[in-house]
């Protein structure tokens, strides 16, 4: 995801509210000595799986769904994930492309068997008619298909997802120029290639192409490590839980400056102990 990497470099060298730390990226890969753990996708069971096509429709759904559970501080990505399995578990139809077409917010809720409104709850309805209706009128409604047309490529298929799905276009303007994330898009892939363990769905080349997923969880883990430095006003932000505005300069820069990171930390483990590391995402997006 060579677009990813270019916009994220290209907002690191110009950020002015957060930097990134070159001195505590090789202390941190130092400290490693180029081992990342493996970590097993599913480990903890909240996901659904049958090694077939419907797992693949299951992770389509829950990617396109993966964004913005705050400010319901009960809500996280596990009730998500679990939710829609149980449905699934007791409806095989639940998630078929006609049938996300016609969902309402309060028939989601009860797909996820949830009790209240869902953050942004509009917009995840109309994320599912729109994966329903792209699925259906053009990859004869299952997720199989369109990971079937990417021929065993993942920037492939993130190309077809991002052409097709207009949701999944993660991409901001940033001091006049476009910068490209693609965070559902690249976890739908990275959980293909998890789930299936790099083999049937879940096979591709080029696997190393993708990138960390920019969300909120690994600014806070590069935060930690130090490897990222926030300006003042940011730091205060953050640290009392205030909203940082979508598509805001601060939420560009953190979310490119920590793909720019782990970037710099794959290439620094690469140079020093020879290993090309796509376990390094794994880690940080865990």
């Amino acid at each position: 995801m060579e677009a990813v990497r270019a916009s994220a470099a290209w907002v690191a060298s110009r950020s002015s509210h957060v930097k990134v730390d070159l001195s505590e990226i090789e202390k941190a890969v130092d400290k490693i000595q180029g081992n990342v753990p493996k970590i097993e996708w599913d480990f903890e069971g909240i996901h659904y799986f049958d090694n077939g096509p419907l797992t693949v429709q299951y992770l389509f759904v829950l990617d396109a769904l993966n964004f913005c559970f705050w400010p319901d501080k009960d809500l996280t990505y596990d009730n998500l994930a679990s939710g829609l399995k149980l449905a699934l578990e007791n409806d095989k139809t639940a998630l078929d492309a006609d049938r996300l077409q016609s969902y309402t917010g309060p028939q989601l809720r009860q797909l996820l068997n949830w009790p209240r409104s869902l953050p942004i709850e509009e917009e995840r309805v109309r994320l599912l008619h729109e994966v329903g209706l792209e699925l259906e009128r053009s990859f004869g409604g299952q997720a199989a298909n369109l990971v079937k047309a990417a021929g065993n490529s993942a920037a492939s298929l993130i190309e077809l997802i991002t052409r097709h799905f207009p949701g999944f276009r993660d991409h901001s303007l940033y001091k006049g120029h476009q910068v490209f994330l693609y965070k559902r898009a690249q976890i739908f892939v990275a959980d293909l290639w998890g789930a299936f363990k790099g083999g049937n769905y879940g096979e591709f080349n080029d696997i190393n192409s993708i990138t960390i997923f920019a969300d909120y969880i690994v600014p806070a883990v590069l935060r930690d490590l130090g490897i990222l430095k926030y300006e003042s006003n940011l730091s205060c932000s953050i640290d009392s839980n205030s909203e940082i505005v979508p598509g805001s300069e601060e939420e560009v820069e953190i979310r490119a400056c920590s793909v720019h990171a782990v970037e710099k930390m794959r290439e620094l483990i690469n140079k020093k102990f020879g290993k090309q590391n796509t376990k390094m995402t794994d880690l940080l997006n865990h």
